[in-house]
């Protein structure tokens, strides 16, 4: 996995603008090293209501990376757990146990897309984290 918070980059002027006086401003998040080879599988815009969870699971072949927009989360990816914040991201690479749970009453959003390698992998769902239990379901 990578972990990459909002505040790691700042803003710097696109490539095709003036640099003296850009018209529009970019904070790289990752560059094509960051991503395994392979296919666009899903772009999704996703609500987790709040304090809501998304099954922990895995993706056999498929890398995912999630762009908070809105809300706080805690995301877990195997056994490291991070709070986002809008503008932080997350790649989960092929294998990593994820799950991600919404910290506020109101609906977190938030961007994901898929890479997948196209050897045909599923998406596994695995049991609940005993050591990470709460009041909250999911």
């Amino acid at each position: 996995m990578k972990w990459i918070a909002a505040t790691d980059s700042g803003l710097i002027p696109a490539s095709h603008e003036d640099p003296r006086a850009p018209g529009v401003l970019k904070r790289v998040i990752a560059t094509r090293d960051a991503f395994q080879q392979g296919h666009v599988q899903m772009l999704n815009w996703a609500v987790l209501p709040g304090h809501s969870s998304f099954q922990r699971h895995f993706h056999q072949d498929m890398q995912e990376v999630f762009i908070l927009l809105s809300g706080e989360v805690e995301m877990r990816v195997a056994t490291e757990c991070r709070v986002l914040r809008p503008g932080d991201t997350v790649i989960v690479d092929p294998g990593e146990i994820h799950q991600m749970r919404n910290l506020q009453a109101e609906e977190a959003q938030y961007l994901v897309f898929g890479i997948s390698s196209g050897q045909g992998g599923q998406t596994i769902v695995v049991g609940p984290d005993k050591s990470h239990a709460s009041g909250t379901p999911g």
